[in-house]
């Protein structure tokens, strides 16, 4: 079973690609509501959140785990996999920037929370003589995301404001880095154009997860019912989830206590 934890609902991206393409594998979600953003909090904090959500979900069966976050994927991959050296740890930085190099022509953009651009995490992966790479932190995305404004006037003029740099700097691939921003996805594909490729880090991380559980994992999970969890609930966060899955999703309460 895979477990795959983010700081809120931003994550079902990756579950609605591990829907997509692997309708059978099991899997069990957290969304650290009651904690998210991770975005703006230190190192050490986003750490700790980390490696306890990793613990949640062990507890209940997972035997792979997805870091479906991007400033958590920065900061703590190295310290979930010391902590669980016999299970596999997939984050999602180093597969979004794979896609991206394969897809560019010599100007990325990279857009996240702040500690993600802070942490140097993607132009580290990227760096190389024929690539510039223009970062870009946008803080709002994920609060405007996680209240549902996926198309208000509100969004789209922070958006503007945001992308306006790395439209100026003509970027030919743009990393959505942070899972929240596929959901406004729509709002940065009409700002940027259609000659800007988009990389889904959430696409691009169920991809490599699938490859490193093989192809005879993949009917394992046929009558498992999946788990959905958050820390804090709310009705809102089940309308997001039914309209951006495309199925009623039931939110259990997690206690990381």
């Amino acid at each position: 079973m895979i477990g795959i934890f983010d700081s809120g609902i931003g994550g079902l991206t990756v579950v609605r690609e591990l829907e997509r393409q692997a309708p059978d594998v099991p899997f069990v979600y957290l969304g650290d509501t009651a904690r998210t953003p991770y975005g703006n909090k230190s190192a050490e904090t986003v750490v700790r959140y980390a490696l306890e959500d990793a613990a949640f979900l062990v507890d209940r069966g997972a035997d792979a785990i997805v870091i479906a976050c991007n400033s958590a994927s920065a900061v703590a991959t190295d310290a979930l996999r010391t902590a669980y050296p016999g299970l596999p740890v997939f984050e999602v930085i180093a597969p979004a920037a794979e896609d991206a190099l394969a897809a560019t022509k010599g100007a990325i953009g990279v857009i996240g929370t702040r500690a993600t651009i802070a942490s140097g995490a993607y132009e580290r992966r990227i760096a190389g003589p024929k690539v510039r790479v223009i970062a870009q932190a946008c803080p709002l995305f994920v609060p405007l995301v996680e209240e549902g404004w996926l198309e208000d006037a509100e969004t789209k003029r922070i958006a503007r404001r945001y992308l306006s740099p790395l439209r100026q700097a003509q970027v030919d691939t743009l990393i959505l880095g942070c899972t929240h921003y596929p959901l406004i996805a729509p709002i940065i594909r009409r700002y940027m154009g259609n000659r800007v490729t988009l990389i889904d880090s959430a696409a691009s991380v169920v991809r490599r997860v699938l490859e490193g559980r093989g192809q005879e994992k993949t009917k394992e999970g046929q009558g498992t019912a999946n788990r959905y969890f958050l820390t804090d609930l709310s009705k809102r966060s089940e309308e997001i989830a039914r309209a951006w899955l495309g199925h009623p999703v039931t939110f259990e309460q997690a206690d990381l206590a």
